[in-house]
């Protein structure tokens, strides 16, 4: 549990430090990918500490170009 607040207590820095700075810019579609991709980040991170199991992105492509590769061996052989 102090993994998790750890990483609450950086991303409240993270948000102090950047958000003001966007606001005062306007930068509207900015902050709202900023706020997307930072709790992305903050949830995979608190899943990782948790020790929760999270698939790798890897493992998806090699599913759906392993069928290809294997006839495009064969066509070859």
């Amino acid at each position: 549990m102090w993994a998790v607040a750890g990483i609450l207590a950086v991303t409240i820095a993270i948000i102090i430090i950047e958000v003001p700075s966007l606001r005062r810019r306007q930068l509207r579609k900015e902050l709202w990918v900023f706020s997307i991709m930072l709790l992305f980040g903050v949830g995979l991170s608190i899943a990782k500490s948790l020790q929760v199991k999270i698939p790798n992105p890897l493992d998806w492509i090699i599913v759906v170009y392993k069928p290809l590769s294997d006839a495009l061996l064969g066509l070859l052989k």
